[in-house]
């Protein structure tokens, strides 16, 4: 028997590349490892659990079982990979070698959590995944006051969902504003005016220095000298790629885990998949560039090999109370701005130098503007 496809990690891009595979070829060995239970489910439901009054068992898509019976794969969930010898194409699991033909690095990201001094450190949640929510969803059930650190899309997203499942909030950014590396300042003060409207606090241009434990609950001192007392702490400030595994067998590493256009590394018959990946110089940790990258990827995998090619791609802004879509570039290199806003919400486009549109924002009932100014935006890739 030829030795199988090794994919380590279980997330999005990982099932995705398995399914397109499994669309042309139903019995190309396929071993995946994982670290978690290895259940099929859409890690950005997780920005919206709290509202919707879910737990973790309302997010799985398919078990794991049952995942891996109907796509034909061999499942090695709560495993751990060692190490890879990219010589003999071999990784390795307690002592035990397993061959692989080709290896596919899905070892996703973890949640940046900033350095904080106090007994309380170890204390602050992650909601990166499943398993990092079906852990702590009691707690946070439980909790009345949150302090969420980070206002980036996922800060922004979990503190309006708090908020609006009735917990007090409280949101500690550096920065000068909400998504202030992805929205111009027009959309970013209007969001955090309806946000500050609905009762989420904010604190900018402060980080946390420290969180110790009390009686009342979590004592969170801000650089500035201001405390508030919180039952519970989320980070999300922000995603490292987990490319460590991948350091170790050479693979060239910067933000991520560096590969050409088939989604190779530097290393022979080795391809990185999704949020650990580093494309053009970029991490791109969207669904649908990385739909895009698995969809490619199987191709190369089965003997067709096969360039990524990124249209113009579209985020949306999972905030229900102002929903917003974006594109292209929204805040570097700009440097004109034309804005169209009215009672329903405003369309803005960024241009360079050269008066060509380079990016491009909508909010609420400007919605209906998103897909012609995304067609005239120029490819990614």
């Amino acid at each position: 028997m030829s030795a199988p496809i090794i994919i380590i990690g279980s997330g999005f891009g990982s099932y995705q590349l398995i399914k397109t595979i499994r669309r042309t070829d139903k019995h190309l060995p396929i071993t995946v490892f994982t670290l978690d239970e290895g259940h099929d489910y859409n890690k950005p439901d997780l920005s919206h659990v709290f509202s919707n009054k879910q737990n973790s068992a309302d997010l799985i898509r398919l078990s794991a079982q049952e995942f891996a019976s109907e796509n034909n794969i061999t499942l090695h969930a709560f495993t751990k990979v060692d190490c890879i010898d990219s010589v003999q194409q071999q990784v390795f699991v307690n002592g035990v070698a397993y061959p692989y033909a080709k290896l596919v690095l899905a070892t996703g990201a973890k949640t940046f959590v900033p350095p904080m001094l106090g007994n309380a450190t170890d204390s602050v949640i992650t909601l990166n995944s499943l398993s990092e929510f079906d852990s702590a969803q009691l707690q946070l059930q439980n909790a009345q006051t949150v302090l969420v650190i980070g206002a980036g899309i996922i800060g922004t997203e979990i503190a309006m969902d708090l908020n609006h499942s009735g917990k007090i909030v409280v949101v500690v950014e550096p920065s000068h504003g909400v998504m202030a590396s992805m929205l111009p300042e027009l959309v970013a003060s209007a969001l955090q005016k309806k946000m500050v409207n609905m009762g989420v606090v904010f604190e900018f241009g402060h980080t946390i220095s420290s969180l110790n434990k009390t009686e009342l609950g979590i004592c969170a001192t801000l650089s500035s000298g201001q405390t508030y007392t919180v039952d519970c702490v989320i980070s999300a400030a922000g995603l490292k790629a987990n490319v460590g595994l991948a350091r170790q067998s050479g693979c060239k590493v910067n933000k991520g885990l560096v590969v050409n256009n088939q989604l190779q590394t530097s290393v022979n018959n080795i391809y990185a998949l999704g949020d650990c990946a580093e494309i053009n110089g970029k991490v791109m940790s969207y669904l649908q560039p990385i739909l895009l990258s698995a969809n490619a990827l199987a191709k190369t995998l089965l003997g067709q090999p096969t360039d990524l090619k990124l249209p113009a791609m579209l985020v949306k802004v999972k905030t229900p109370h102002m929903p917003i879509q974006l594109g292209g570039n929204t805040v570097t290199d700009v440097a004109s701005w034309q804005v169209d806003i009215d009672a329903l919400g405003c369309s803005v486009k960024a241009y360079n130098e050269q008066k060509q549109i380079i990016g491009f924002v909508v909010t609420e009932g400007h919605m209906n503007n998103t897909f012609p100014l995304l067609r005239a935006l120029p490819a990614s890739l």
